[in-house]
């Protein structure tokens, strides 16, 4: 069914889910042109709608970059930010009709929407135009953004686009010195929660090179810092509701520490901006075990350099939890901290 030719189809999309996405696809096929608006007003956002939300806030180019991600394929869809100030007056209506209309830059014809309730203010909005609603009553998706709000994305995972879900999903990183399990305990979590996870980069690197012991560079640890970011986001992208990480800047700013004798600014600034919503710290109470890589085995000097990269996380002030014991122990206490992270 052909409903015109320029339709528009807006909302905060607070956050996107799948029936949006249903609602937009189904909009496209019925005019020549859609224009997809993502209305925001932070304040409004911030202080109304995530309240007693269980989601943090979505900054509206976040949103907008949904919408282009979504939309790429598409070219007789456009995507527009449009600020809206929220008073609850119809003054607002008609202030972000006038700011659609500049966006759109043409006469619109269409306005979907999935609320019947907006007939009457878009008929004083937008005078020449047919509304259209889709799917008012949830058949299609039986979801909506004040579900995902107040009952968290975790518990609707099913209903996010592949785009929105690296948003949410929780990430984990166990940190540790050397030979102390980390690389178990994140391929055994990965493996229980059917998720990815970023193996330690710097194995990989010194693996390309051909070994680490008298050859390693100072510059070395920054290329490891950023290559480990990098298939981070990769991995991010894979994620099912929760990534496991294996070592992070901190970790890698105590390796340039423990081999070459010096701190690196840059490793710090990249600590500074990295977030994780878990931390494990393992302790070195497992036996240590050469790989070749490896070159601080006698137990006094790991308790050493266990001391020395808590110091760091303390002056980075993260929040970590420790785990220690054998690896049965280990694996049950990360597996109850996990647990209790996605049921936040």
């Amino acid at each position: 069914m052909t409903a015109g030719k320029v339709g528009m189809f807006g909302g905060k999309f607070y956050p996107l889910h799948i029936g949006h996405v249903y609602a937009m696809i189904k909009a496209s096929t019925m005019v020549d042109e859609l224009h997809v608006i993502v209305s925001y007003d932070d304040s409004y956002e911030r202080n109304v709608i995530l309240k007693n939300a269980m989601i943090p806030h979505i900054p509206h180019q976040i949103r907008l970059r949904w919408w282009t991600e979504l939309t790429k394929e598409l070219p007789h869809v456009f995507v527009h930010a449009v600020e809206e100030i929220q008073t609850g007056q119809f003054s607002d209506w008609e202030r972000g009709a006038e700011l659609i209309n500049a966006a759109v830059g043409k006469e619109i014809d269409t306005v979907f929407s999935s609320e019947p309730s907006y007939g009457g203010n878009f008929e004083k909005l937008y005078p020449a135009a047919r509304h259209v609603v889709i799917d008012p009553e949830r058949q299609a998706y039986s979801i909506s953004g004040t579900m995902l709000r107040t009952e968290g994305p975790i518990k609707h995972w099913q209903w996010l686009p592949d785009c929105v879900k690296p948003y949410f999903a929780k990430k984990v990183v166990v940190v540790g010195t050397e030979s102390c399990g980390k690389s178990t305990l994140v391929r055994n979590l990965a493996a229980l929660y059917n998720t990815a996870f970023v193996e330690e980069y710097g194995r990989t690197f010194y693996e390309k090179v051909g070994g680490c012991e008298g050859i390693t560079l100072d510059e070395d640890f920054s290329q490891i810092a950023f290559g480990h970011k990098c298939r981070e986001e990769e991995k991010l992208q894979q994620a099912n509701k929760v990534l496991f990480v294996d070592t992070e800047a901190i970790v890698t700013q105590y390796f340039s520490i423990a081999y070459q004798g010096k701190r690196q600014a840059i490793l710090d600034e990249i600590a500074r901006t990295q977030t994780y919503d878990l931390w494990l710290l393992l302790e070195p109470d497992v036996e240590w075990v050469d790989d070749g890589t490896r070159s601080f085995g006698e137990q006094e000097v790991r308790e050493r350099n266990h001391m020395i990269l808590k110091g760091l996380l303390d002056e980075h002030a993260i929040s970590y939890q420790t785990i220690s014991g054998n690896y049965q122990e280990r694996l049950e206490k990360a597996v109850r901290l996990v647990g209790e992270l996605l049921n936040e």
